[in-house]
């Protein structure tokens, strides 16, 4: 692309560094073409603890997800073959 590769890598680390933080203030990011960059929400589960044969209680909490665009993996399925 004509750049360094040293300023690619710090572009691409500047980028996913403002997506964590964006995430982290419970910011979805959206790039067209490509996917989400979401929040998602998990709710409060039963668990168990199998060494001490119990159960647990894991709480409600978010985790960071990622959603392809459709146009993303159409692509994948049609250009890539089944191994």
């Amino acid at each position: 692309m004509g750049m360094e590769k040293t300023d690619v890598q710090a572009t691409v680390e500047s980028f996913m560094e403002e997506v964590k933080g964006s995430l982290e203030t419970g910011e979805n990011v959206y790039l067209r073409g490509f996917g989400s960059f979401i929040v998602k929400t998990r709710a409060e589960k039963t668990g168990r603890n199998i060494s001490k044969n119990t159960t647990i209680k894991i709480p409600a909490h978010n985790i960071p997800a990622f959603k392809p665009a459709k146009v993303f993996v159409e692509g994948v399925k049609t250009k890539v073959k089944v191994k």
